[in-house]
């Protein structure tokens, strides 16, 4: 008979949960976060007044103790707007208009532009980037008498295509050096290693490279729609007839109009959130495309 010798028990301990401490890292993050958020909450409050004020009557905005909560939240304002005689919705077609056909074209060129000069070696290459960097440099308003002569002489004043040829002209240069590091940022041999697989150079190009730049082409599409859609000192030389303004050139005639009777600022804080409405839906049509498509067609399945 043989004795089973069992193994002596062994006693485990439970410790108890060791609590954090704090250092002075952990202050400092709890300190940064603290102040990125005061951050945010300045940065967001003009934008929460705006569209607070759009909802608020006008005689409880001239009250002298604020309202920082929707509590009589109406839409007086915005029917008032928009009413039949309103001049918005002509605005509205000529921003429409000059801002969608000043991205078509700025992305047109600003493509072509960044893959020469970041795929070819050319005679005036480095001159060419000078030159991009110093139109740069150039005040707006030093050009203001020369682009009013130039429209007026091809009879392009108060029209889509005039605007748009001065937004494209004064968006194009940095467009061009915000595409070129997209473009610089691809490799070659991408394209070189579609083409040993059998592809030609543009089907190379389509497949391969054009995917992986899309991120950036959106991203200079929004840059190039937010400067035509908000500019205002270039339309008020190109477009002095009321029939042919764009937005913020309604919004600033609207100002002065009802200046005379007291500006009523619950309908101009409607109209300014009117005017931001369609950027709103176009960032948040087109911000998933600035984040994915990295790295989509650069490995063959």
């Amino acid at each position: 008979m043989t004795a089973v010798v069992t193994p002596p028990a062994t006693h485990v301990s439970e410790q108890a949960p060791r609590r954090r401490r704090i250092t002075p890292r952990r202050v400092g993050r709890w300190g940064l976060s603290l102040l990125g958020l005061v951050v945010a909450v300045v940065w967001a409050f003009p934008v929460y007044w705006m569209v607070l004020s759009a909802f608020t009557p006008n005689a409880l905005l001239r009250s002298p103790t604020p309202r920082f909560l929707p509590t009589s939240a109406t839409l007086g304002s915005f029917q008032r707007l928009l009413e039949g005689g309103s001049s918005f919705w002509p605005a509205l077609r000529m921003s429409l208009a000059v801002t969608l056909l000043t991205v078509v074209v700025v992305l047109s060129f600003a493509f072509l532009a960044a893959l020469a000069i970041s795929r070819w070696r050319f005679r005036g290459r480095k001159s060419f980037i000078l030159a991009v960097l110093f139109i740069q440099m150039l005040p707006a308003e030093g050009l203001f008498i020369a682009q009013y002569k130039m429209l007026a002489g091809a009879g392009l004043l108060n029209s889509v295509v005039g605007i748009s040829i001065i937004y494209t002209a004064a968006v194009v240069p940095f467009t061009i050096w915000m595409l070129r590091g997209f473009v610089a940022g691809i490799p070659a041999e991408l394209e070189e290693a579609a083409m040993v697989d059998g592809l030609s150079r543009t089907q190379a190009f389509l497949r391969i490279t054009l995917p992986l730049l899309a991120p950036g082409l959106v991203a200079s599409g929004v840059y190039a729609f937010l400067q035509a859609w908000n500019e205002f000192t270039v339309a008020l030389v190109a477009l002095p007839k009321q029939q042919s303004q764009t937005l913020p050139l309604w919004l600033r005639s609207f100002m002065s109009a009802s200046a005379s009777r007291g500006i009523d600022w619950s309908q101009v804080m409607a109209a300014s959130t009117l005017i931001a409405v369609p950027v709103i839906v176009f960032f948040l049509f087109v911000q998933g495309r600035m984040t994915s498509g990295l790295v989509s067609g650069a490995v063959k399945g």
